[in-house]
C-alpha cells in the first residue's frame, strides 16, 4: 500500500470551500482505499488530507482522471500553500485490507 499525509493551507476564509472541492468526486478513484479531508482544529485555514492507495502507480494515475483534474483546477485559486507532505507505507487498520 501507498499513503500520503499532507497539510494544505487555504486562502484565508476559504477552507470550507476548498474542502468541498476536494471531497467532490472522490468515490471513483481506482485503487484509492481511503481519502480523508479533515479540518485542522488549531488553524482556521488548514486542512489535513490523508490518502491510502493500493499502489503509488494508482495514485499517479488518479491525477489524470477528469474529475480530479477538474477539482485541481477549481481548487488551485483557493490554495495558499502546503505546509508538509509525507509518504507512508500503510500496514492496515480500520477500513483497510
Amino acid at each position: 500500500m501507498y499513503g500520503l499525509i499532507g497539510r494544505m493551507k487555504a486562502v484565508p476564509g476559504q477552507r470550507d470551500a476548498l474542502a468541498a472541492i476536494l471531497l467532490e468526486g472522490t468515490g471513483a478513484m481506482p485503487g484509492c482505499l481511503s481519502y480523508i479531508v479533515a479540518k485542522d482544529p488549531a488553524d482556521a485555514d488548514a486542512l489535513w488530507i490523508t490518502e491510502v492507495w493500493d499502489s503509488a502507480d494508482s495514485h499517479r494515475a488518479s491525477l489524470q482522471l477528469p474529475a480530479v483534474r477538474d477539482a485541481i483546477a477549481r481548487g488551485r485559486p483557493l490554495i495558499a500553500g502546503f505546509d508538509s507532505q509525507v509518504e507512508t507505507e500503510p500496514l492496515g487498520g480500520a477500513g483497510l485490507p
